[in-house]
């Protein structure tokens, strides 16, 4: 009897808990060891999916992770060691966050293999996080001279941020879901269900733009026309207008793609629209007439950016495309970065040393950040679910804004600077 128990005990003191592999144990002490043994089964709490920078841990020997010899790992003597010198190792490659630790829930603590932080990188931080929206944040905008910051939802709401306290001063229910935000000037222009609100916060005026059909996608503010895309497919342009009733006059509504329009840029006289059709259209503001049509992206194009004189262009077939003006006029790509997931969105900024950052926001709930031209990885930001957006504010301050309701406060860090001797 005794031999039999003492057999049973050695036995289970050599098991990996089940529960602690999936982050869920919760007893202490526990009678399972919390340490993967030479041999892990190959199932895990966390998938088996390969990282760009290596493999996952826990698999069979030939899928050993690319972040260090397994000397390194496993000792002289070919034991696994402890489990806070593997899980450092493997927090030095993989910039994977513990979705464990986002739900405030995660066992391993200190001993994790994933990270516990909202980022991975250096020159920039979290200053703070604003939940208070339920659904998908459609648009964030901190209009020039204002100390209120406004974020739109799904959820029927239009949130607004007190910018020195970092509370909620202020929610506007729509009774709708808002599919788009955006500001220029006095003005902050909301889109909707068939409809855009016209908000002028100075003179405390309201106004309702009518005529696009389904939910407003995008909206941007070129050579003083407000232009608006819905899920026809239809690009609606509104410029200012003397008529008593109403500031703004629709001038045009432009043709052309198959399917809905998701995204909108200007730069260089031009307008930009991105489609589920896959196609980029090009547009002459003065005339608002199509002059060229790109096709080169294979899935639906979600995302457009002016940056100097090149667009950049994202979708979910997985590419960033650069495209440059060659000659007479035509624009061709130049440079195809791809990333291992569908791109949502893209965003560009300078870092506090005045060097551009390309933000791309991906289908893994992590946003990449890349140096400008060389595409050189600067660091990742973590949501809980995709970012959707993402907007510069001053004093080195950016927003993003995510699936799930939540909008993330960042700031750039000033770079020490070394004195000379």
């Amino acid at each position: 009897m005794d031999t039999k128990f003492a057999r049973r005990t050695e036995r289970i003191g050599r098991t990996t808990c089940s529960y602690w592999r999936a982050g869920k144990c919760n007893r202490n002490p526990c009678r399972f060891v919390h340490i993967e043994t030479p041999s892990p089964p190959a199932a895990c709490g966390y998938g088996n999916t390969a990282y760009s920078y290596g493999k996952k841990p826990h698999s069979s020997s030939e899928n050993t992770p690319k972040y260090g010899s397994k000397k390194a790992l496993l000792g002289d003597n070919g034991d696994r060691g402890d489990a806070t010198r593997v899980a450092k190792a493997f927090k030095k490659s993989s910039p994977r966050i513990c979705k464990y630790w986002i739900n405030n829930n995660c066992a391993h603590g200190e001993q994790c293999l994933y990270l516990h932080s909202w980022f991975h990188g250096d020159g920039f931080s979290t200053v703070t996080k604003l939940h208070e929206h339920k659904k998908v944040i459609t648009g964030i905008a901190l209009p020039v001279g204002s100390d209120k910051l406004y974020s739109g939802s799904t959820d029927g709401t239009v949130r607004i941020w007190d910018c020195h306290t970092g509370q909620c001063a202020k929610v506007i229910n729509l009774g709708a879901e808002v599919t788009s935000l955006i500001s220029e000037g006095s003005w902050i222009f909301v889109g909707l269900q068939n409809a855009v609100k016209a908000w002028n916060i100075q003179a405390m005026s309201e106004f309702t733009l009518d005529g696009p059909k389904g939910r407003v996608r995008a909206m941007t503010v070129g050579n003083n026309t407000l232009f608006a895309v819905a899920e026809d497919g239809v690009i609606f342009a509104w410029r200012g207008s003397s008529k008593a009733d109403s500031p703004f006059e629709l001038v045009a509504s432009l043709t052309g793609h198959t399917k809905a329009v998701v995204c909108l840029a200007v730069g260089c006289k031009m307008l930009y629209s991105g489609s589920m059709d896959q196609s980029i259209k090009v547009w002459d503001m003065d005339t608002l007439q199509c002059t060229m049509t790109l096709n080169d992206h294979t899935d639906a194009v979600t995302s457009l950016i002016c940056w100097d004189q090149y667009l950049l262009s994202s979708s979910s077939d997985h590419t960033i495309k650069v495209w440059a003006c060659i000659e007479a006029g035509s624009l061709e790509v130049i440079y195809t970065h791809t990333e291992e997931n569908g791109v949502v969105s893209l965003f560009g900024m300078p870092d506090a040393e005045g060097k551009p950052i390309l933000f791309s926001s991906c289908r893994d709930n992590s946003v990449h950040m890349y140096e400008l031209p060389s595409f050189s990885e600067r660091g990742r930001l973590f949501a809980k679910k995709d970012v959707a957006l993402i907007e510069l504010g001053p004093g080195g301050l950016f927003f993003t804004g995510d699936e799930s309701g939540l909008l993330m406060v960042w700031k750039w860090l000033e770079v020490p600077k070394v004195a000379s001797s």
